[in-house]
């Protein structure tokens, strides 16, 4: 099963990406963590990459899309995959769906979630990390049983640059002018489902694992 989750940063995509990894056992393909494998295993499109950002200039759609194209044709992706945060723009999704036609294969599926401004702006500006383990935790929803503290190592939680309402507001910004429109988009390709991504972790889950069946 080939799936697309679709939605602003922040609303959830990557929690409801290792569910969807543990019930049909398919890849997550996010375009940051493939970009940065493709570098650090020297593909030929990997060092292209590298090249553009060593230079500090933005990877080019054609750069990352040769980099999806390698990863799709891993293994791995027999049986489908799900697609995180990629494409971003109509460009992009054109280009996407030229690719995915010339593998003979196609999007099943993609699965908006749907979290107004307001709530994703509080959701990021709570979430703090521990810069030595990684754990994740939210001030609201998830807090340390110490305050400012990882339950797990024990080292003092952080807060994300990217986590702060300024940046926030800027990547919603960015996120209504150049991503929403591919909900049109691929809802004019019959495949655009919605979930109310303000319920309970679980509950959308469920709501998910309903429309994909």
């Amino acid at each position: 099963m080939n799936i697309m989750l679709f939605g602003a940063p922040g609303a959830g995509k990557g929690t409801q990406a290792k569910f969807l990894i543990e019930k049909y056992g398919i890849p997550q393909i996010s375009t940051g963590d493939i970009l940065r494998a493709a570098i650090k295993a020297g593909t030929n499109m990997g060092l292209e990459a590298k090249r553009f950002m060593d230079e500090g200039k933005l990877v080019p759609d054609s750069t990352i899309i040769g980099i999806i194209k390698d990863r799709l044709a891993e293994s791995d992706c027999k049986e489908g995959f799900i697609l995180d945060g990629f494409p971003r723009t109509i460009p992009q999704a054109e280009a996407l769906e030229l690719l995915m036609k010339e593998m003979g294969i196609s999007l099943d599926r993609v699965i908006s979630l749907n979290v107004p401004d307001e709530l994703i702006v509080g959701r990021i500006t709570g979430r703090r990390v521990c810069p030595k383990c990684g754990a994740s935790f939210h001030m609201e929803f998830n807090s340390p049983k110490v305050e400012g503290i990882c339950d797990y190592c024990g080292d003092k939680l952080v807060q994300r640059k990217d986590d702060t309402a300024e940046t926030v507001v800027s990547r919603l910004d960015a996120y209504h002018t150049q991503t929403a429109p591919l909900f049109d988009f691929y809802t004019e390709r019959n495949v655009m489902s919605e979930v109310d991504g303000t319920k309970d972790v679980s509950d959308v889950k469920e709501d998910i694992f309903k429309i994909l069946g």
